[in-house]
């Protein structure tokens, strides 16, 4: 690969000043731009909730009702959904954070602990407790950690309760929570190199600690990690099978019986299952499953039952074979809870249903929870596309389609999440989270979104998706959470070829944004850990996959949004920075701090010969020529679950979030 010679900063200083966000650079910017009044030819359209679905991330059984928690509501919440009578018979509202990722019971089954993740640590408890005999009374808060997000809970048969998480840029700590004293304590840090810790299970002399880096992975952070925490002496032991090291991530931990159940989150390689003797934990077997996640750990003493990307399988101890479980129930998704009891699998899949699995019929009852009682209420979104008839919106498990002739808003259901997406001839595209590769949907033929296209699953995360109208391939702007760094996909939807571009900026920057331009992709760089190289612009031939030229730009964050307009390449930074690029002369033309419209993450896009971009609070317009910034929708303020997002149709007309809302916005500038 060919590097044309990099921007030095004399030459930035020159081509129109520095991109302003850095320390060195910060004098050059003045204050935040402050953006014109809205203009009277600007019509905004309400089009109603954007998804509406009883989105769900956790669920445990207790007894013979299956506690389930709420992922992306608001309120924050959990229902009891009673397995006699497949109805919700109870729901309390937690008051804080976006979503219930922990659940655990204590031996009794009295009380039902829950953990809670949250976008900001406010010094609220993140900690709950449910008194499941008297479930009309709300649950209360017991405690906060100092790790944001709790991920995992344990209770050990004394009643003790023991929590991991993470909060970004902070090795992850053990926590106990004394029910007698009230006390939270934090018990040490045993892997100062992981980014996140997800599995936790207690017996009455052990706590055991998994973690790695499922997220922010890459670089010096560690791989899959297992700790023994001894509860008298206070000190961790490493006990990791060197096995299961390759893996990014301990996902999953279970005491079942006189075993320590272990199962990672693969990149590479498959997930594995390892099955450890608690009495000599060196006697330990370790196989591969046939997906890369497994989790929801259960068993009816003679398998072990998990599920994963690759569906609902069980490990026969006795042979230590793995094989799936046949039912003829519907897909079951992305599965947040499993549980056996009588021989029936208790089955709490993403898509908003309970699915009871007759192990040995080999049949299966399925139980949405909306119709069960369950409040489904407007999500958080993500990605949003348009064409002329449809417009569609991304959520957890679901494409919300909505009709734009009729008002008719249907729930399509897709594994993960779509992060984004583009309509081409009345076909939806789709990125899909996490590993999921691309997906497609085509209204005229389809009953529900389909897998198009694979790419290597370490490559999980998708983050922008454009259309190369030169070249006819789609483009998709991809980061790798385990392995660091990220790709550029390409998919010719005339031809049906694929190919994936690894780290095309650098090891360790993904693309996080993605543009076009007489068949060149234009990529921006951004770096979400603390160290090395961020913002750098790439100049690339999606066709032969080979660098052109590149601009690496002195931000103190990385570029967050990109769009061309006539020869101009513009761009928005995480934090507020926007710069304009010549593309003909490869330099830096114009840059401006509006941080005052644009604090954070932010999306563009190209419309009526103007350039839109939406942050969390506003809608704004760039004028083509000039690059003076207006406001379009004040406080616009989308619910969005991982930054926002704007689309434009083959009529100019833009489409976006206001609060929960899909709205549609007519602007018709002077120019």
């Amino acid at each position: 690969m060919q590097h044309s010679p990099s921007m030095d900063r004399r030459q930035l200083l020159r081509a129109g000043g520095a991109l302003g966000l850095g320390a060195a650079a910060a004098p050059l910017l003045g204050a935040p731009a402050q953006a014109a009044p809205p203009r009277p030819r600007t019509t905004v359209t309400d089009l109603g909730p954007a998804i509406e679905q009883f989105a769900l991330m956790s669920g445990i059984l207790v007894g013979d009702t299956v506690c389930i928690g709420s992922r992306n509501l608001t309120p924050t919440r959990l229902i009891a959904f009673h397995l006699p009578t497949r109805k919700v018979v109870a729901r309390t509202d937690l008051g804080t954070g976006h979503s219930v990722q922990a659940l655990a019971a204590d031996p009794s089954g009295r009380y039902l602990y829950a953990g809670v993740l949250t976008k900001a640590d406010e010094g609220k408890p993140n900690l709950f407790r449910w008194d499941l005999t008297t479930p009309d009374r709300p649950a209360v808060a017991v405690g906060r950690t100092e790790d944001r997000d709790i991920r995992e809970l344990a209770v050990a048969p004394d009643g003790t309760v023991y929590a991991v998480g993470g909060i970004p840029g902070k090795a992850p700590a053990l926590w106990m929570y004394d029910p007698g004293t009230g006390a939270v304590t934090k018990l040490g840090t045993p892997d100062p190199n992981a980014t996140l810790a997800r599995a936790v299970a207690a017996t009455d002399t052990t706590v055991f600690f998994g973690a790695g880096s499922v997220l922010s992975g890459g670089g010096e952070a560690s791989r899959a990690s297992l700790y023994a925490y001894d509860r008298a002496a206070g000190t961790f032991t490493d006990v990791t099978p060197p096995e299961l090291e390759r893996d990014p991530s301990l996902r999953e931990l279970a005491v079942l019986g006189d075993r320590l159940v272990v199962s990672t989150s693969g990149s590479t390689e498959a997930a594995k299952l390892a099955v450890m003797d608690l009495a000599d934990l060196s006697s330990y077997t370790v196989t591969p499953t046939r997906g890369k996640v497994a989790k929801t750990l259960t068993t009816d003493g003679e398998r072990i039952y998990f599920a994963g990307d690759a569906g609902l399988h069980a490990y026969t101890m006795a042979t230590r074979t793995i094989a799936p479980v046949a039912f003829d129930g519907p897909e079951l998704g992305e599965i947040w809870g499993l549980d056996h009891t009588g021989g029936t699998l208790a089955v709490v899949s993403g898509y908003g249903f309970v699915a009871e699995v007759d192990i040995a019929a080999g049949t299966s009852t399925v139980t949405d929870l909306g119709s069960a009682g369950a409040s489904v209420d407007p999500q958080t979104v993500m990605g949003i596309a348009a064409d002329r008839r449809y417009v569609y919106v991304g959520g957890n498990n679901v494409i919300a389609r909505h009709d734009l002739r009729t008002g008719k808003v249907v729930n399509l259901r897709a594994p993960g999440e779509a992060k984004d997406a583009e309509v081409l001839n009345g076909v939806l595209y789709t990125g899909q989270y996490s590993g999921q590769g691309m997906w497609t949907y085509d209204p005229s033929e389809d009953e529900q979104p389909r897998q198009l296209a694979s790419f290597p699953s370490e490559q999980n995360r998708p983050l922008d998706v454009c259309y190369d109208a030169v070249n006819r391939l789609l483009l998709v702007g991809v980061q790798s959470d385990t392995e660091g760094g990220g790709s550029l996909w390409t998919y010719s939807p005339r031809k049906g070829r694929k190919a994936v571009f690894v780290d095309p900026v650098d090891e360790t920057q993904l693309v996080r944004a993605v543009a076009t331009r007489d068949g060149i992709a234009y990529l921006g760089g951004d770096n979400p850990t603390a160290q090395g190289p961020r913002g750098t612009l790439v100049a690339f031939d999606p066709v032969a996959g080979r660098e052109l030229w590149r601009i690496d730009l002195p931000l103190s964050t990385g570029v967050a949004a990109l769009a061309v307009q006539g020869r101009h390449l513009f761009g928005l930074t995480r934090k507020g920075g926007f710069f304009v690029v010549d593309l003909p002369a490869r330099r830096v033309v114009h840059t401006t701090d509006l941080r005052g419209i644009c604090p954070g993450f932010a999306a563009m896009v190209t419309g009526r010969e103007a350039v839109y971009g939406v942050s969390d609070t506003t809608l704004f317009r760039i004028h083509p020529k000039t690059f003076a910034v207006t406001t379009v929708v004040p406080e616009i303020n989308g619910a969005w679950y991982s930054g926002p997002h704007v689309n434009v149709d083959a009529r100019g007309r833009l489409y976006t979030m206001r609060g929960h809302h899909l709205v549609r916005v007519e602007d018709r500038p002077a120019f």
